[in-house]
């Protein structure tokens, strides 16, 4: 599973996340410790993601199934016109084995900066 990190300066990091298991479960809007990403002291919220098929997390459908509903705005539609609707496929707000990208911003800073803490991941690495 790919982690990106939005911090408040409006930058974004990608992590690769090989066991994702501490996330299944989680929603959309619940925070998790940065740890399980190398980012002590973090605390990541969850905003959104998408399925291995590119299909967006909606926070508005419960559960982690694809299903396919009616909607006129928001996350899985980009249309000009005000009121018309369109039914997609769309992913629950609960995360899963089948979620690919997981979006997150810093909900609380740690002592050090992210680029600081990702920056020794990578050299550790190589």
């Amino acid at each position: 599973m790919q982690i990106t990190i939005g911090t408040n300066d409006g930058k974004t990091h990608q992590v690769e996340l090989e066991d994702a298991s501490q996330l299944v479960g989680k929603e959309i809007g619940e925070t998790f410790e940065g740890g399980i990403v190398d980012l002590n002291g973090y605390k990541l919220e969850i905003t959104g993601g998408s399925d291995k098929q590119g299909f967006p997390m909606r926070e508005s459908i419960e559960g982690p199934a694809r299903r396919r509903v009616l909607i006129e705005d928001g996350s899985g539609i980009n249309e000009e016109e005000d009121g018309v609707r369109r039914r997609k496929s769309v992913r629950g707000k609960q995360v899963s084995e089948d979620i690919q990208q997981l979006n997150t911003t810093v909900a609380e800073e740690g002592s050090k900066s992210v680029e600081e803490l990702l920056s020794d991941e990578e050299e550790e690495e190589e």
